[in-house]
C-alpha cells in the first residue's frame, strides 16, 4: 500500500525532519472535505502548540496565483488587457533591453539589444516576458553582481528597484521562471490606485469571507500569534524553512510583492482554489476562468522554451510533481497538464507551489482542489519535503476516490 499523508508525515516527524504539515482539500461542491494539521509549532517564547489548519502560512510563490486573479480582474474591469501595451502603466518594465551576453568571458560591457516586441500582461502571467530570477539565469546573475554589488544587503526596495534587471530573452520568444507576477502586482496597484493587499482584500478575500491575509511583514497581532514561521529559528517570520533555508528576499522588499510575499492560512487559500474550481462567478467571469485553464504558450518560442526548461536539470521544480513524460503547457496561474494521468490529475489541471514546501492544484476534470504545506525543520531536507508534497498530491486522490466509492454505495442502498 502506498504511503498515506498521515503515515508519511508521522514518519518524517519521528525522524526529526519536519515539525508537521497542513493539508486542505475539497471538491467542487464542498461535499468532500479533507482538512488536517499534523504535528506541532513552536512560538518565540518556546511554547510548543499543536498545529491547526487555521495557522498562518508563508505562501511564497503560491502568492502568484492570487496576483494572477487580481490582474485578471483588472482585465475584466477594462483597466488592463492581456495583450495590450503596458507602457502607460510600467515604463520601467517596457523600456528594458535584452541582455545577450558580455563583451568578454572574463568581463566587459554587457551586450544589450532592443526587444523585438512589447511585453504584455499575458507574458507576465506565463513567464514568457523575458524576465528571469537572477539565481536561475547566469547572465542576469553576472549583470546583477557587476552593476549592483551591494544588492544582497540592500533593504526596502520596491518591485521596480529589486527587479531592475535587463530581460534574459526577447519577450514571447522563450520561457523562464521569474518576477513577472511581482510586476503584474505592481501594475495592478498603479491602475487601481490601491495597494495589492487592499485590492485583494476588496475583490478576492472579502467576497470569500477571508480575513487572515497580509503581505510581509505581518504586523497584525491576531495573525502574528498564529504564524507558523514566527519561531526561534525564524524570529522575523522570513519563511526560512519554506524557502529551504533562505528568506532574506523578504528583508530586501518594501511593499506588496505579488510573486512571493503573502501570508494566509491554508483554509483560506483553499477557499480561493475552490471558488475557481467551481467557476462560481464570485471572483472571475466564467469565460475568464476557462481561459486560465487553457494553454497560453501559443508561440513556438515560448512553448519550446518551456519544454526545454521542463526537461532541464531544474525541470523537477518547474514540473511541480508531474511526470516528465506527461504533456504540459502553461495556463494563467501555473503549470497546466495537457493530458489526463490515470487515477490522478485530469486534463488541464492547474498547479504550482510555494518555496520548497507548499503545493497546490485545481483539477476541474475530477472536481478536486487542494493545498499541502510541509512544515520543515532547519537544516532543510529537500528530499523529504519533495516526497511529502508528492504523497499529498497522490494520497488526496486516493482518499477522494474512496469517498466517491462510499457515496455510490450509499446511493445504491
Amino acid at each position: 500500500m502506498s504511503e498515506t499523508i498521515e503515515s508519511a508525515h508521522a514518519a518524517a516527524i519521528a525522524a526529526g525532519k519536519i515539525t508537521g504539515g497542513i493539508i486542505c482539500a475539497t471538491n467542487t461542491t464542498g461535499t468532500f472535505t479533507y482538512k488536517t494539521a499534523i504535528g506541532t509549532r513552536t512560538t518565540l517564547s518556546g511554547i510548543t502548540l499543536p498545529l491547526e489548519t487555521g495557522n498562518i502560512l508563508f505562501l511564497a510563490s503560491a502568492t502568484k496565483f492570487l496576483a494572477t486573479i487580481a490582474a485578471l480582474q483588472c482585465v475584466e474591469d477594462g483597466l488592463l488587457s492581456l495583450t495590450g501595451d503596458l507602457s502607460p502603466h510600467a515604463p520601467e518594465l517596457t523600456s528594458k533591453r535584452v541582455l545577450t551576453g558580455f563583451a568578454t568571458e572574463s568581463g566587459g560591457e554587457p551586450l544589450l539589444e532592443d526587444p523585438i516586441r512589447p511585453i504584455t500582461l499575458e507574458m507576465l502571467l506565463t513567464h514568457s516576458s523575458g524576465l528571469s530570477y537572477h539565481f536561475i539565469d547566469p547572465n542576469i546573475a553576472r549583470w546583477r553582481a557587476e552593476s549592483s554589488p551591494d544588492r544582497d544587503t540592500a533593504r526596502g526596495l520596491a518591485v521596480e528597484d529589486l527587479f531592475n534587471y535587463p530581460l534574459a530573452f526577447h519577450p514571447g520568444s522563450s520561457w523562464m521562471y521569474g518576477p513577472g507576477l511581482d510586476w503584474a502586482g505592481r501594475i495592478v496597484e498603479r491602475v487601481t490606485g490601491q495597494t495589492l493587499l487592499a485590492r485583494m482584500q476588496e475583490r478576492i478575500f472579502d467576497p470569500l469571507g477571508i480575513s487572515d491575509a497580509q503581505f510581509y511583514p505581518v504586523t497584525r497581532e491576531d495573525l502574528r500569534e498564529r504564524l507558523i514561521d514566527l519561531n526561534p529559528d525564524d524570529p522575523q517570520a522570513l519563511g526560512k524553512a519554506v524557502l529551504g533555508g533562505g528568506g532574506e528576499m523578504n528583508l530586501r522588499t518594501r511593499g506588496d510583492f505579488g510573486g512571493h510575499g503573502l501570508f494566509m492560512s491554508g483554509e483560506s487559500f483553499l477557499r480561493v482554489l475552490q471558488s475557481v474550481l467551481a467557476n462560481d462567478g464570485v471572483l472571475l467571469k466564467t469565460e475568464t476562468v476557462d481561459d486560465m485553464f487553457s494553454d497560453h504558450h501559443l508561440s513556438p518560442g515560448a512553448s519550446g522554451g518551456h519544454q526545454a526548461a521542463l526537461q532541464s536539470p531544474m525541470g523537477q521544480f518547474f514540473r511541480v510533481g508531474v511526470d516528465p513524460e506527461t504533456k504540459m503547457g502553461h495556463g494563467l496561474g501555473g503549470l497546466l497538464t495537457l493530458e489526463a494521468v490515470e487515477g490522478w490529475y485530469g486534463k488541464h489541471t492547474l498547479t504550482w507551489g510555494g518555496g520548497m514546501t507548499l503545493a497546490w492544484f485545481i483539477d476541474r476534470e475530477n472536481g478536486l482542489c487542494g493545498v499541502g504545506a510541509v512544515q520543515a525543520k532547519l537544516p532543510f531536507d529537500a528530499a523529504v519535503a519533495t516526497e511529502l508534497k508528492q504523497v499529498f498530491r497522490k494520497d488526496i486522490y486516493r482518499k477522494y476516490h474512496a469517498w466517491k466509492g462510499e457515496e455510490e454505495q450509499e446511493k445504491a442502498k
